[in-house]
């Protein structure tokens, strides 16, 4: 990693490496003040070896959130002292994100209806916002600058003024959002006033020498908005008005473009840097969907970026830098972009943690300490909780042995990794595979336990992580030949016809019609091949890269499909669903299955559709008999993950943690 962990200069101030964790809401301050909880999270990051640390939003005015930063009075400058005296205590560097969300605010957490360059109402919020008058733009640019000048005050390396994902700046440079007749509205020129404006006054805030980058989406994809012609031509222009550095991401949080989920490829969006960098001659920073070294190495060394950024990654493995510097990539632990932990909580209000690394905004709480006595420690089961919970152990020092009945470990992160999209979840069990060989755990694979050989044993301790089953409904005509579990089909120990039913629209039922509903369509090298060529217009490789042989409909007895996926997540695969021609029909129950197919009854009218095959996607139960037995005969039993109730690979790992830390 030569590039990746060389210096650079932004402005007059030197990053030890490439590698940037740009800000992100982390819910964890409470009425604006920085929190112990915050300072340690960073300076473990700090810690960790990153180059600069953006801290952030860091809200400039009225219109942030309760759980936010917030650098719009003097009263909030000790916390942030503390803050960067927390990362400067580990050498690192740190930079304060100044945040203003114009129509993007909710009036139920700001206490007053949202502003934005001209009414225009937004879909993201719900909110009407009202038309900021020229008096009040010239308030904002003001309170820009008097934040950036008490984040000098508080000691940060840097300010980043953030004009991407729609905020305030995004949105008087957007003729989406920007219908103004003045000096602040119409053609290009005149939009870009507000952004320039806000830049020049940051610079004369914070003198010459002092470091400004801004955070800019390379792209708005947002039909009628900015494209990165026109954001390399707004970069440009703040060079000049002193910008030194740009952190390039995607487009608004209001696009149908995804861009923060698994979804999206890796450094899907690394071209937008590029567009920027050939267009500036400061360095330009390249993010989303950055998770691996590797990668990070490649963008660099091709000219595409001059850094990097990565911030899920670092809230998944804060020792990501030093494991890299170290030769130990294989110990890293990647960020999937499942959005679990973090972006699902930051859009329901709640604090951040994460699914691939348990101790997550926990930084404050005591580490697993090393065992005392060393125990003898039987695991069963090896989804995710039960890896989690050997390798806890095994960290500690106490001798771990782990018993999976199946071919393989990962449980149903193995079936989670199948569908088109969702191939990370297979990251995380190589991530285990890594970690627990080299810790020493004694794995036995197609090892199918009862009461008698884990008695036998003679464990001090046995963690129960015996995972769950798919649940059969009581359908008649549940038990012919034609109706299989979506795990079987998953897994592929189930064919399925051209017409498909699938019962249960929740994520399972969800996934499974995405990976039926993708069965021959054109891959990614297909296309890319055919496109290049000419081979065939582009509406007949849409349509090949769309349209499988099967024909699959989602029956959910819900009003809506995919309920119990994350909120960041489940439009798009809901907007996949649709796009590869999967038909969801709601508030429908399965009153029989025959050989023909399935009788519905949709509120109160009764429905037939032909099936072939019929999947069942309806739930699971949790296989706990044999947990309940041992706990009355063992002195020393713990139960993790879907073994206690179902649950989401998030909470079977915090449990697996917990288990391990304390038995």
């Amino acid at each position: 990693m030569v590039i990746l962990l060389s210096p650079i200069k932004i402005g007059r101030v030197e990053l030890k490496n490439r590698v940037v964790m740009p800000a992100m809401h982390l819910g964890y301050c409470r009425d604006g003040f920085v929190s112990e909880q915050l300072v340690e999270f960073y300076r473990v990051r700090a810690r960790g070896g990153v180059g600069l640390i953006m801290v952030g939003g860091c809200a400039i005015d009225k219109y942030g959130h309760g759980n936010m930063i917030r650098i719009d009075d003097d009263r909030y400058i000790p916390g942030l002292t503390e803050l960067v005296k927390g990362v400067h205590s580990e050498g690192g560097k740190i930079a304060a994100q100044l945040f203003q969300p114009g129509r993007y605010s909710y009036s139920f957490l700001s206490g007053t209806q949202p502003v934005a360059p001209s009414p225009v109402p937004s879909k993201l919020t719900g909110q009407m916002p009202r038309a900021l008058t020229v008096d009040e733009i010239q308030e904002i640019v003001e309170a820009f600058a008097q934040g950036a000048a008490r984040a000098k005050a508080a000691g940060f390396d840097a300010v980043e003024a953030i004009g991407s994902a729609g905020y305030l700046i995004s949105q008087f440079l957007s003729p989406v959002t920007n219908q103004r007749d003045d000096e602040y509205g119409g053609d290009f020129e005149r939009r870009m006033r507000f952004g320039l404006e806000v830049a020049r006054s940051i610079r004369a805030a914070v003198g010459p020498d002092y470091p400004v980058l801004f955070r800019v989406g390379g792209n708005d994809f947002m039909p009628g908005g900015n494209t990165n012609r026109e954001m390399a031509m707004f970069c440009k222009r703040l060079e000049e008005a002193g910008v030194d550095a740009f952190n390039v991401t995607g487009g608004w949080h209001e696009t149908r473009v995804p861009q923060i989920t698994m979804a999206a490829p890796r450094g899907a969006f690394v071209y937008l840097a590029r567009g920027i960098r050939e267009a500036v001659n400061v360095p330009v920073i390249a993010c989303n969907r950055i998770n691996d070294p590797e990668l990070a190495e490649e963008i660099l060394a091709s000219g595409l970026a001059d850094l990097v950024g990565m911030a899920r990654a670092m809230i998944a493995d804060p020792d990501l830098v030093t494991k890299t510097a170290t030769g130990q990539s294989g110990a890293i632990r990647k960020c999937i972009g499942c959005n679990q932990g973090c972006l699902d909580a930051v859009f329901t209000m709640k604090p951040v943690s994460c699914l691939v690394n348990a101790r997550a905004g926990r930084e404050l709480e005591k580490e697993p300490q090393p065992a005392q006595p060393v125990k003898q420690v039987l695991v069963v089961g090896g989804g995710p909780g039960g890896m989690e919970a050997a390798r806890v152990a095994a960290r500690r020092g106490h001798r771990v042995t782990l018993w999976e009945k199946g071919p393989r470990l990962g449980g149903q992160l193995n079936l989670a990794a199948v569908p088109p999209g969702r191939e990370e979840f297979g990251t995380v069990v190589e991530y285990y595979n890594h970690e627990l060989a080299r810790l020493g755990v004694q794995i036995e694979l197609g090892k199918e336990a009862d009461e008698d050989n884990i008695k036998s044993f003679g464990a001090d301790a046995v963690v129960m992580a015996t995972g769950a089953a798919p649940i059969e409904p009581p359908i008649a005509g549940v038990g012919q030949d034609h109706v299989v579990q979506a795990w079987d089909v998953l897994a592929g120990k189930a064919s399925t016809g051209k017409k498909v039913v699938i019962i249960g629209g929740g994520a399972v039922g969800c996934e499974t019609a995405l990976y039926l509903a993708r069965k021959g369509t054109l891959n990614a090298e297909a296309l890319h091949f055919l496109a290049l060529n000419n081979a065939e217009n582009w509406d007949t490789l849409k349509e090949l890269a769309t349209r499988g042989v099967k024909d699959v409909t989602v029956v959910e007895m819900q009003r809506a499909a995919g309920a119990d996926i994350g909120v960041s997540s489940r439009w798009v695969i809901l907007q996949e669903m649709r796009r590869f021609g999967v038909k969801t029909i709601t508030g429908a129950t399965a009153r029989e299955i025959n050989e023909g197919g399935v009788v519905l009854d949709v509120q109160g009218q009764e429905k037939v559709l032909e099936a072939d095959t019929v999947v069942l996607a309806v739930g699971s139960r949790s296989l706990s008999d044999l947990c309940e037995k041992i706990k009355e005969q063992l002195p020393e039993v713990y139960m993790v993950g879907d073994a206690v109730a179902p649950r989401k690979a998030l909470d079977a790992i915090y449990q697996g943690y917990l288990a391990g830390s304390v038995l």
